[in-house]
């Protein structure tokens, strides 16, 4: 428990969803040996090859093959009901669903009702004598519990009802109930199981007994149960971390394609991205062309519900049902199965079948998946290898190493909680609504800051060239890094920003993708000087010589000079200065065009060594890159504040 603890804790830290019931059968694998091994070097009648005595290997094995198989079983399954359910209704479906709804989700809450009452609750209501009138005639069952749940639902919509929330809801419940007859039972089912055999030793006249005797169905006490359940749901209830591993399953199976691009591009993923194509290829030269087209107008986008949700109530109810029916049949034929990654997976199938997999975004949600599956091979090894060693810890540390092992557990889970609740707010903060005014004051924001950092920066920088200075360079590098990638991640997510301001102004966006790009470039520019120069001094090259540091020298005053005067625009909103950058500008270049020509010359008279030229032309170059993108982005946010009325016109 000590293990699933450190390796949970880390995997939602991460945001990534694991798989509770592999964590829990390889830390007790992990354990087990540890413990075997333990026993072994203490009895000499036993060797390395009775290993296999202490490991039920065959039943753990049974396990782990059956949850890949569920992996693929519910990824098929997702895919093929929200196919059908898609192909029937459209995403314009609300003139249809007024019609047939009531029948789609009834079909829906009978599958629900069934496997999640009659299934998952078996054991509460065995004896009834419904329950076996049930069993007895349950394909009469099953349709008369259709025709009842469409009939209500019906009455319902012609309530003005929405009954697909009804839907959601039931699903929602059923989830609950199927989660919790698998994970509960994960979660608690060792401890309980752990003190049920320690009770059981203790009372036994023998010592050396096996665990045979759990074999009995000894009952779990009842108030554990209830106690652990409503720690789940106060955890559930406020728990940062589950809402990040959620993060990642919307950001997968979301309509749209933004949020993507972070799981980048394998070449696994970009394979079976060609290889996809080739066989759709292939697949539609069967179908006349007719037939393919009456199929993508039932596939073409529209948002009806005009919610904000990542995808409509369709592929909801079909997530939820289709999640909720393969845990409960599962947990009811009493096969294991990952309740995590069944929906996961249920929810990657859904939004394949559902056309949210476009070319723009496939490769992204195959790497994005491959990082999830992974993770569960991850899951096994660490929670062995981790179970292991806190095994062999505290059989040899005795109390010392429960004492200090318990102390980082809990130091682990509040420092994690913590750090999460502060990541929430700024997250939060970050997640302002985007209107007009908040656009301008954001983007003018973080112009002004990337400048500042800039001027910062790039003084630094030279500075700590001429000192030869590899700790100030090498932090350098890591600022302007961190710059560069946060203008890219703008860049990268223009879109939901340029529906909002197209809206109003299309130049107004225009001018915003302007400004957004030049402040790409010109974080690039830095990042191209920091990182030679950093590798410069890193590989001990001989510094710059005493003329080309003069010659920086006079570069960054003329570099600070402009950047003061871009900085105090950019703050106070008055750009009557800006034909005065320009001069500055030109000035510039012209001193870096003598720079390079007096260093052509020292070059050319053997007077400069070839590392520290190629140094010192390049941030040359990129510092006359690095302005000019400057007095660009300058314009383009004087532009975007105008069109915006931000500041009045100046003739």
């Amino acid at each position: 428990m000590f293990a699933n603890i450190i390796l949970l804790d880390l995997y939602n830290s991460w945001g990534l969803p694991t798989s509770t019931t592999v964590s829990l059968i390889f830390c007790l694998l992990g354990s087990a040996i540890a413990v075997s091994i333990y026993k072994i070097s203490n009895d000499p009648a036993i060797g390395a090859g009775d290993l296999g005595q202490f490991i039920n290997t065959s039943r753990a094995m049974g396990i782990v093959s059956a949850i890949l198989l569920s992996v693929v079983i519910a990824f098929t399954c997702g895919t093929i009901v929200m196919y059908l359910s898609r192909v029937i209704f459209t995403f314009r479906y609300m003139a249809l669903f007024r019609r047939f709804g009531s029948l789609w989700c009834g079909a829906s809450l009978t599958a629900i009702v069934y496997f999640a009452v009659f299934k998952g609750l078996k054991n509460l209501l065995e004896g009834d004598p419904f329950t076996e009138f049930v069993d007895r005639h349950l394909l009469l069952s099953i349709f008369l519990c259709w025709a009842a749940c469409s009939l209500v639902l019906f009455i319902l919509q012609r309530l003005k009802a929405n009954i697909l929330r009804i839907t959601i809801l039931s699903g929602t419940f059923a989830l609950a109930l199927a989660f919790a007859g698998n994970d509960l039972v994960n979660f608690i089912g060792v401890p309980v199981a752990g003190f049920d055999a320690y009770s059981i030793a203790r009372h036994a006249a023998d010592p050396s007994m096996l665990m045979e005797a759990l074999n009995e169905n000894v009952p779990a006490n009842f108030g554990i149960l209830l106690l652990a359940g409503g720690v789940m749901i106060l955890t559930l209830w406020t728990s940062k971390k589950a809402m990040h591993v959620t993060e990642t399953e919307i950001s997968l199976s979301a309509q749209d394609d933004e949020g993507t691009q972070q799981y980048g591009s394998s070449v696994f993923s970009r394979t079976i991205v060609r290889a996809a194509l080739g066989i759709n290829a292939g697949i539609e030269r069967l179908f006349p062309e007719k037939f393919r087209e009456a199929v993508a107008r039932r596939f073409e986008f529209e948002d009806v519900e005009h919610s904000g949700a990542p995808y409509d109530m369709i592929r909801a109810t079909v997530n939820l049902t289709t999640s909720a029916l393969l845990i409960s049949m599962a947990t009811s034929l009493k096969l294991p199965l990952s309740t995590t990654y069944v929906c996961f997976m249920v929810a990657m199938g859904t939004s394949l079948a559902d056309r949210a997999w476009g070319r723009e975004s496939a490769v992204y949600r195959i790497s994005g998946v491959m990082t999830v599956v992974a993770g569960w091979f991850v899951t096994a090894l660490g929670g062995f290898l981790i179970a292991f060693v806190v095994g062999l810890a505290l059989i040899y540390g005795g109390t010392v190493a429960f004492v200090v092992i318990t102390l980082l557990c809990g130091y682990m889970l509040v420092h994690s909680n913590l750090s999460k609740k502060k990541e929430s707010k700024t997250d939060a903060a970050a997640r302002k609504p985007q209107t007009t005014e908040a656009i301008i004051s954001e983007l003018t924001d973080e112009v002004c800051r990337t400048m500042e950092c800039t001027t910062r920066i790039y003084d630094r920088t030279l500075i700590a060239v001429f000192k030869e200075n590899r700790k100030v360079l090498r932090d350098m590098v890591r600022e302007s890094n961190e710059l560069f990638y946060q203008s890219r991640e703008r860049k990268y997510s223009l879109m939901p920003t340029l529906k909002k301001l197209q809206s109003g102004d299309v130049d107004a966006a225009h001018y915003y993708v302007q400004v957004v790009d030049y402040l790409n470039e010109m974080t690039k520019a830095l990042m191209h000087i920091t990182r030679p120069a950093f590798e410069h001094i890193d590989n001990n090259h001989e510094g710059l010589s005493k003329e080309q540091t003069e010659d920086l020298m006079h570069i960054n005053d003329e570099v600070e000079a402009i950047y003061r005067h871009i900085n105090n625009m950019l703050r106070t909103g008055d750009f009557s200065d800006i034909e005065m950058v320009l001069s500055l500008r030109d000035q510039l270049f012209e001193s870096i065009a003598d720079a390079i020509k007096s260093e052509l010359t020292r070059i050319n008279n053997a007077r400069s060594n070839t590392k520290a030229s190629m140094l010192y032309l390049t941030i040359l170059n990129e510092t006359k890159s690095m302005v000019l993108q400057s007095r660009n982005l300058l314009k383009s946010q004087q532009y975007f504040l105008r069109h915006n009325g931000a500041i009045n016109w100046i003739k």
